[in-house]
């Protein structure tokens, strides 16, 4: 497939493993031989972020050499009477062996989807293309928020199903809760005049009022732990 987007489009990543399946390992394992290991709710979900006119797109750390098994499994996750949106589908370079080690044992997928993601983004001229990312480890939060992605717009998912939000760590949520308010999650673009790009929380009265945190460096906090054990 060749999709042909807008440079104005805006784009929600989705992993793959252990985010629309339940788990890493057994999501490389289990769809292979027919069982459905897929996250409940998942499927709508993202049918009705596609369909508010957002564009989804698959990355995993799975190795370029698993392209036909990973197309055949995104195409054939059926939840209901609804199948996962179409989308391209971004895979390592490396070798079975070497993504799996990375994904799996490792744990560093980080690094392979932070230079992809930037490939991408370079694609769409000045702006971010990048709107939301959905994944189910740190490492998935780190490489969205290394695009751009706001952290207000990045979850993650654990095996049980529950969809933590980034910004409010004990918030718990999940797929099929996200979906009956996606409209507010997501507004449909173009509808009311709703310009992702506007950044309405930098013209609140919050905050356009709101003080910055200060950034501390590691020599900035080795000082104040230096000056902490002088006074004990």
């Amino acid at each position: 497939h060749i999709y042909l987007w807008h440079h104005t489009d805006k784009v929600v990543i989705s992993d793959i493993d252990g985010t629309i399946t339940k788990s890493d390992v057994l999501g490389h394992i289990l769809p292979v031989i027919g069982r459905d290991w897929a996250q409940s709710g998942v499927a709508q979900l993202f049918t009705k972020i596609n369909s508010n006119s957002f564009k989804i797109m698959y990355l995993s750390a799975r190795a370029i050499g698993q392209a036909s098994i990973t197309k055949d499994y995104i195409q054939s996750v059926k939840q209901g009477d609804v199948y996962l949106p179409d989308g391209p589908i971004f895979l390592n370079p490396d070798s079975l062996i070497h993504a799996f080690r990375r994904e799996v044992i490792d744990r560093n997928p980080e690094e392979f989807k932070i230079r992809c993601l930037k490939d991408i983004q370079s694609l769409f001229e000045e702006k971010n293309p990048f709107f939301a990312g959905y994944g189910n480890r740190p490492n998935d939060a780190y490489a969205y928020r290394a695009v751009g992605i706001p952290v207000s717009r990045i979850f993650t998912v654990n095996p049980a199903g529950e969809l933590r939000h980034e910004l409010a760590q004990n918030f718990r949520t999940s797929y099929s809760e996200q979906e009956s308010m996606v409209d507010l999650v997501f507004p449909p673009v173009g509808k009311d005049g709703f310009d992702p790009d506007f950044k309405m929380q930098e013209f609140s009265s919050f905050g356009f009022w709101k003080e910055g945190f200060l950034e501390i460096t590691p020599e900035n906090l080795e000082e104040f732990l230096g000056k902490e054990n002088l006074n004990k």
